[in-house]
Formats: structure tokens, C-alpha cells, sequence
């Protein structure tokens, strides 16, 4: 027995439909209609659902007075523990989709009355010999997925009280003082536990309050819990929606008198399920970036592209290959894209084909290595109070740092190196045989395409461009070819620090704006890049 539903849209009614055991997740921003379409969801299904609002008090109050099972209950599905006069007038005060949901005291009392009525049971059980096998109560089955969940802390529940205490110690304090975090695990394991059997548990902003660290792990929890029902998240965590199984959907807008716009995150796209989601969830233009997810390269990119969605993607080839990817899927043309690669030394016409398929090159071959090209690293002195001549005396000692590091034979051969395994690669890759008839031809075609690539004199003209820069003093010209991270610690110089807390400072100067100026020396340096 499943759950069924729909929801009105500019093209009609688009029906839905979920099974026990599964989930249905729903991404928008704000303003695409989110808590309405949990509003909607809840009135198509009645007594069968059950709406946990974005909206929530998380006020625990373990001294709430005790009061019978059924009367709790009935307080937590319907809003009032006297006669039922309709969810909407009770629990909602006929403003569904803006009330606070105040009915964390109703679950405290459901709990602690099924704790009384489980316990009498047993105690029956073993008076009389009957041999029933024994229930967990709802707080137990609490208390052990809080454990799994946040082995650091313990709770202790008694019969009309709840404490908690940091793991190992003795001294515990009342469950009242828990952080909003703690208070907020504590609220959606006891919904779901004491949600009525083979319902639709909706959350509305599942993530509210929950650490990153621990949101997988609650929702895996609470799913196996409860197989006998269905849950439906609506949320605006891209993050969070793309780590969870489920059908997803992404929620355009939403227009009172049309509807929402509704769009499935489509399966066969060319990109990972994360990956889909984040693109269609955004409102921005997509900037697929070279690089892993790394803070320091989110400042960046976030900070001089503000009006894009930043996605890393690896390599460069695979930044070519999710652009070309996006634009040619039909499903994707809602959202517009570019991309954004590393220097690696490209020539003149592979920066001309590059920017014809959409994609901008750094001038640098490490996105860290801005921070030594002469005008950002003079914002940075300048940010830190060097002026005249200190300031040049301090641009120039860093510059001999640079220099003096590429000048070393063997920093020198490691960049060769991976210059010329990244020229190998990418000839390997463009090598077409498709015109081989035979195993001989083949054969014979390969290796005459592969011979054309003279891998000494690729090896060689990196050399050149590296000593000519150095000759030179040509900064700029220099790390176009040096892809090393190490070279951070150079630039760390400038603030007298270590590479990682120069990294730590950068990420926040850019990305709360307390040195514009070095944003602006960064930006500068940039290509200009417009989606397609």
C-alpha cells in the first residue's frame, strides 16, 4: 500500500505516487513554493499524513504534564488533545503554511504515556507468567539510535523525566539544556517513532538544526525505523537531497493561480545523481572548475563568479566533457553553463579552442598560484600595511623565493614531467582509429599516430619556457607552467604565516569581503566568461 498524490502545474496535474519504505525529495529556493506543496501533500492525504513543519518550536519540556496515551497522541496528529475539531483549526490555526508547530510537549507526553502503558504490560508479562516476548519502548528504541548517532552524549530517561550527560561522565543535566541540535535529533527520531503506523511523514526542511556530519546517518536510521511508512522531504539543501535515495524532483516555481513547476532530476544524464541535482536545484548559471572541492578554490571562484553555481569536476578533460555533456542534454536546457580550467601551458590555438567550446583558462596551472602573480600578491602586502619601499623590498624577496624554488633541478623535473605525461595523455585520447578495417591496420595506424608526438622535444620546450621565465623574472610566465601547491608557502611569506593559515585567512578575507582588494586584483586576472 503506497501513497499516492498530485500537484497542479501550468501543464496540467502531475500525479505522484510512493511506496512504503521509500522516499520522494522535493529542492526548490526560496520562494518556489515549498512549505505549500507540504500543505498540499498533507490536506490530498488526510489522517494519513503527517507534516513536520519548516516552521517548529524545539522547546523540550521534560516535566510536561503526564497525560493518557490516546489524549497525546491525538495532541500530536491533530493539535489538541480534546475533541478532534479538525487538524487545520488545531494544529495549524488555519494558517498552514506560516504556524509554528508547537507540539513538542504532545510528543513528550505520547512518549512517556507509551512508556507507562509498555512497562505495565511487561510487568504483567512477567507477574503472571505469560511469556509474552517483550517490547522496546518508543524511548528505548529512542536511546539506541541516539547512541549510533551521538555516541558522545547519553540520555537517560526515567519514568516522568529526561536527562542527558556527556559520554563517560557521571553528572547529567536535564534534557532541556541540550543544544538545538541535540533537541532537534531528539524531536524528528521521536516524530517518526510515534508517527501512526503505514503513514506519509513529511518533513518540511529536514536539515534544520542538524550537523552535516550526522545528517546521512539520522535519515538512514529513521528510514530503517519505520519500513511500514513513506517520507517525503522538501528542502532547499541541494547537498542533502543528492545524498539521499529516493525519486527526487526539483521545484521551479510556484505561481497560486497556475502551480508549481515541477521538474524530474533525470537519470540519464552524463552526470552523477549528486551531480544532476545540484544543476537543475540551481537558479544560477553552472561554472564546471578544475580542482576537487576544496575551500580555498570555492573562495576563489565563488568570491570572482558570483553569479554562477561553482561545480569541480576534476581534470580538465573532464571540466570538456560536462560542458559539452550539458548543453547537447535536452533535459538540462533550463540551465546554462561554461567552464573553467587550469593554465598547463596551453599554446594560443588550444586557448582558442577551449574558449570556443565555452571554457576559460586560468593563467596560472594551480588556481593556489594567483597569490604569487605581482598584482595580487602586492594587494596582499598592501592589506597587510607594506607601502613604499618595505612594501617593494617585500614583493621582491618573495619573488626571489619563487625563482630560486623553480631555478632547483628537481622541482624543475617534476613539473616537466607532468607536463609531458599530460601531453601524452591528451594525444592518446584524440587519436581516432576508427577507419581501421583490420587488426593489422590497426595496429600499423596506432603506432604512426602515436610516434607523431616527439615526447622528448614536448619535454624539452617545457624546460625552455621554464628557464626562459626564470631568466626573465617573468612571474607571470613561470606559472603558467608550474603546477606545484607547494608554492603557497611562498606566498604565505607576504603575511609572515604558514601555508595552511595563510590558506585559512585568504578563505575568509575573500568571502566576507574584508580585503576587497585583493578580490579585485584576483578578479582582474580572470577570463570574463558568459553562459551559453
Amino acid at each position: 500500500m503506497g501513497f499516492a498524490f498530485s500537484v497542479p502545474t501550468s501543464s496540467g496535474k502531475k500525479n505522484f505516487y510512493v511506496e512504503q519504505g521509500t522516499s520522494i525529495l522535493f529542492v526548490g529556493a526560496n520562494g518556489s513554493g515549498k512549505t505549500r506543496l507540504a500543505v498540499k501533500i498533507e490536506n490530498d492525504l488526510g489522517d494519513r499524513a503527517h507534516r513536520i513543519s519548516a516552521h517548529r518550536a524545539l522547546t523540550l519540556n521534560p516535566a510536561v504534564a503526564k497525560i493518557s496515551e490516546d489524549m497525546a497522541l491525538q495532541g500530536l496528529r491533530i493539535g489538541s488533545e480534546k475533541a478532534n475539531l479538525g487538524r487545520s483549526n488545531t494544529r495549524w490555526r488555519r494558517q498552514e503554511a506560516v504556524h509554528l508547530l508547537n507540539d513538542y510537549g504532545f510528543l513528550v507526553q505520547a512518549m512517556f504515556a507509551e512508556q507507562a502503558n509498555t512497562s505495565l504490560a511487561t510487568h504483567k508479562n512477567a507477574r503472571f507468567g505469560l511469556n509474552i516476548p517483550v517490547s522496546l519502548t518508543n524511548f528505548e528504541r529512542l536511546i539506541e539510535i541516539w547512541k549510533r548517532i551521538l555516541p558522545h552524549r547519553d540520555l537517560e530517561v526515567t519514568g516522568d523525566n529526561i536527562f542527558a550527560s556527556i559520554a563517560g561522565l557521571v553528572e547529567n543535566y536535564s534534557a532541556s539544556e541540550m543544544s538545538d541540535g541535540e533537541r532537534a535529533v531528539f524531536y524528528l527520531v521521536g516524530q517518526t517513532l510515534t508517527a501512526a503506523a503505514d503513514s506519509l511523514i513529511i518533513f518540511d526542511e529536514p536539515e534544520l538544526h542538524i550537523h552535516r556530519s550526522i545528517m546521512s546517518r539520522l535519515w538512514d536510521e529513521l528510514a530503517a525505523a519505520r519500513p511500514d511508512c513513506a517520507m517525503v522531504f522538501i528542502s532547499h539543501d541541494l547537498e542533502f537531497v543528492a545524498s539521499r535515495d529516493g525519486q527526487k524532483y526539483v521545484l521551479r516555481e510556484y505561481d497560486p493561480n497556475k502551480g508549481w513547476t515541477v521538474e524530474d532530476v533525470p537519470e540519464e544524464t552524463g552526470f552523477t545523481e549528486e551531480i544532476a541535482t545540484l544543476i537543475l536545484g540551481s537558479r544560477k548559471p553552472i561554472l564546471f572548475v578544475e580542482g576537487q572541492n576544496r575551500s580555498l578554490d570555492r573562495a576563489i571562484y565563488r568570491a570572482c563568479y558570483p553569479d554562477w553555481t561553482i561545480i569541480p569536476r576534476g581534470s580538465c578533460e573532464e571540466v570538456l566533457h560536462a560542458v559539452v555533456t550539458m548543453r547537447a542534454n535536452s533535459a538540462l536546457t533550463r540551465v546554462t553553463c561554461a567552464g573553467m580550467v587550469d593554465a598547463d601551458a596551453y599554446d594560443a590555438a588550444d586557448v582558442a579552442l577551449l574558449n570556443a567550446k565555452g571554457i576559460g583558462v586560468l593563467p596560472v596551472s594551480e588556481v593556489e598560484n594567483l597569490f604569487l602573480l605581482p598584482d595580487v600578491a602586492r594587494a596582499i602586502a598592501e592589506t597587510e600595511g607594506f607601502a613604499g619601499l618595505e612594501l617593494e623590498e617585500k614583493l621582491t624577496l618573495m619573488l626571489t623565493e619563487l625563482f630560486a624554488f623553480a631555478a632547483q633541478e628537481k622541482n624543475q623535473q617534476h613539473v616537466v614531467m607532468r607536463y609531458a605525461r599530460r601531453r601524452i595523455d591528451r594525444t592518446l585520447k584524440r587519436i581516432d582509429l576508427s577507419e581501421a578495417s583490420t587488426v593489422d591496420d590497426l595496429a600499423n595506424e596506432y603506432a604512426a599516430k602515436a610516434s607523431a608526438l616527439d615526447v622528448r622535444a614536448v619535454a624539452q620546450l617545457a624546460t625552455d619556457g621554464i628557464t626562459r621565465a626564470i631568466a626573465d623574472r617573468d612571474a607571470p610566465g613561470l606559472l603558467r607552467w608550474f603546477d606545484n601547491k607547494g608554492l603557497l608557502s611562498v606566498a604565505a611569506k607576504l603575511k609572515s604565516t604558514s601555508a595552511s593559515n595563510f590558506e585559512q585567512w585568504v578563505v575568509r578575507a575573500i568571502s566576507n569581503g574584508s580585503a576587497p582588494a585583493v578580490s579585485t586584483a584576483i578578479r582582474n586576472l580572470l577570463p570574463t566568461i558568459a553562459p551559453t
